[in-house]
């Protein structure tokens, strides 16, 4: 059964930790330190009110546009579509908010998305995202686009694993497997995308099956050994996986654990990071995130995806306050969530609401 609670607090806590290691983000330990304390950032650093957020959650929100797109579209045309081809098309929208000016000049996009000025900002979009949009995106697991292992297709793909969590139809190779081609639009090197992958996996055993948090990490590495075992590289990726959650038992400085893992700027290093904070903290998310981004890697993306698993796993519900309050486009993203969560009827028979019509088959909403 689907839980809102849990597809909110995915994606809030997705946004909470990108939020809190934004400030971050281009930092060396020392200069977090000397600008935070002895014990690094421990909440929000606010600009003009507010706690913001950077191109990993947008690209987030603009996945399960694309996913919330092809659906509608496909049950109300009798047409459909890969969801790789309608999420392509959002993310080629979100790379509008980077380059152009709000509101776009021509009327037609793929994603409500556009119609909001909060999102024509630019937070240190990821290079890879930016170059790879621009040649029209379109890359898959075998027709790769580039040889990127850069954190941009693994830290958006949380909306993959909660959109399919309870369509028994869609087994676990192909929603992992999903996540990943979702993640080679635009990163093309395996280690750019079966990361990707593996968290896809996390989230939805998390939300589909009630598994904890440690346990889901587990099952992604024998189902990714198991889906993607000719790949060359692998193994060195499931080793760190497995080495993050070993260390996440044993006790120990997080810091030096961390630097064991990685800098913290590829995909598999950042997922790394991520497990490591989510399954020694699994009860105290504000913990896990402090940990998470109080390190010399990308500390929003570690951020992100620590919240997104923790999220899941512990539900908005159950979120520390101090994390949900002053998120930058904290309703937008609650309304994704919810829908998310809600999804498009699937009886062509039952009229749509007239806000869905707008986000999803004209895509004229405004918040």
């Amino acid at each position: 059964m689907r839980d809102q609670d849990k597809f909110r607090g995915c994606l809030i806590g997705g946004a909470a930790g990108d939020a809190l290691g934004y400030a971050v983000e281009v930092m060396s330990e020392e200069q977090i330190v000397r600008k935070y304390g002895p014990k690094g950032i421990l909440g929000y650093d606010l600009s003009f009110g507010a706690a913001r957020i950077s191109d990993e959650t947008q690209l987030t929100l603009f996945t399960a546009t694309g996913l919330l797109g092809g659906t509608t579209r496909g049950l109300r045309r009798g047409i459909h579509a890969a969801y790789t081809s309608y999420i392509n098309d959002s993310y080629k929208d979100w790379l509008r908010t980077q380059t152009e000016a709000y509101p776009l000049k021509t009327a037609h996009h793929y994603s409500w998305l556009v119609n909001l000025p909060g999102m024509f900002v630019r937070r240190a979009p990821k290079a890879t995202c930016i170059k790879a949009l621009r040649r029209g995106g379109g890359g898959t697991t075998q027709n790769s686009i580039n040889q990127s292992t850069d954190g941009g297709g693994v830290v958006r793909v949380a909306p993959v694993g909660l959109y399919f969590c309870d369509r028994l139809q869609w087994i676990d190779k192909e929603v992992d497997k999903m996540g990943a081609e979702v993640a080679a639009l635009t990163h093309g090197h395996p280690m750019g995308w079966i990361p990707a992958a593996a968290h896809t996996h996390i989230i939805r055993k998390i939300v589909q099956d009630g598994f904890d948090v440690e346990t889901a990490c587990q099952d992604a590495l024998i189902k990714i050994r198991r889906f993607f075992s000719n790949i060359d590289g692998l193994p060195e990726m499931t080793e760190k996986l497995e080495m993050a959650m070993e260390l996440a038992k044993k006790p120990g400085y997080d810091l030096a654990a961390i630097h064991r893992l990685g800098e913290g700027r590829t995909a598999p290093e950042i997922l790394a990071i991520a497990v490591y904070c989510a399954v020694r903290y699994k009860e105290d998310f504000d913990h896990a995130l402090i940990v998470a981004v109080n390190h010399r890697g990308e500390s929003d993306s570690t951020g992100c995806i620590t919240g997104n698993i923790l999220g899941a796993s512990l539900g908005y519900s159950h979120l520390p306050q101090k994390y949900l309050q002053k998120i930058e486009m904290q309703e937008v993203i609650l309304e994704v969530a919810d829908d998310l969560w809600q999804d498009c009827s699937l009886d062509i028979d039952v009229p749509l609401e007239s806000s869905w019509i707008e986000k999803y088959v004209e895509m004229t909403y405004e918040k």
